[in-house]
């Protein structure tokens, strides 16, 4: 079982750790904590490097396995031996562009939420661009409009974002803990993490943010779809993007 640091801290961007497991098929080395962030609910997977041996091995993806979390290496990389000690290095400039993208979209899914209501039935992001679907059934420039601005001013608020480890029962007594449309979370997980953008939203969620809402500076939206009779689509740009 490798354990999440970035689950209570997502500005590590070193760590050590220790191999506990080699997966020779996906060319995968498996560490006792990682802080690379291992991709989920919209949010890619973080990439960087692995240092073992003196030698530094890019890590190209992430991906969980279960309880592990599979850190995929080049092709021509060697693999380290059990027990063997490295060091990790997240790709800092990537991931705190998606956290910025990531807490945008909260903001975003909060202000929906608050004013019309509409939950969120599906979303994906790069870093600095992202999109969210919610159940509109109708969606014009102005609303858009509307949108952008109100979205704008809580991220101006520099409001604090929290981040909770709960027991599954507490979390599940927390109102409108799930915001979209199916609940994704896995039955019988013994504890839920939430985020919680004070005063605004607060949710259940898996991935990483910033700590304050004024580290994602403004956000443009930039077009709008529909994408059925009750399924509208927004999409967000970041400065910088």
């Amino acid at each position: 079982m490798t354990h999440l640091l970035y689950q209570t801290d997502s500005y590590l961007q070193t760590f050590t750790a220790v191999v506990t497991g080699v997966d020779a098929e996906a060319h995968a080395v498996i560490l006792d904590q990682t802080a690379f962030y291992p991709g989920g609910g919209g949010q890619p997977c973080d990439v960087g490097a692995l240092t073992m041996d003196g030698a530094v091995i890019p890590v190209t993806r992430v991906r969980k396995a279960g309880a592990d979390v599979l850190h995929l290496l080049p092709p021509e990389a060697p693999l380290p031996a059990l027990s063997a000690s490295v060091s990790g290095q997240i790709d800092w400039k990537r991931r705190y562009a998606l956290m910025r993208t990531h807490t945008a979209l909260h903001v975003l899914c909060g202000v929906v939420f608050r004013d019309y209501g509409a939950l969120v039935t599906g979303g994906d992001m790069d870093p600095l661009q992202g999109r969210m679907d919610f159940e509109f059934e109708t969606m014009r420039k102005e609303l858009v409009q509307t949108i952008e601005a109100a979205v704008n001013r809580e991220l101006t608020a520099a409001r604090p974002v929290r981040v909770a480890i709960l027991p599954r029962e507490e979390a599940f007594q927390i109102p409108d803990l799930i915001r979209t449309k199916i609940n994704l979370l896995p039955e019988g997980i013994p504890q839920v993490r939430v985020v919680e953008i004070v005063g605004l939203d607060l949710q259940a969620d898996g991935g990483t943010h910033v700590a304050n809402t004024a580290e994602v500076g403004s956000v443009r939206v930039v077009d709008y779809k529909s994408k059925g009779k009750i399924n509208k689509r927004l999409y967000i740009e970041l400065p910088g993007a």
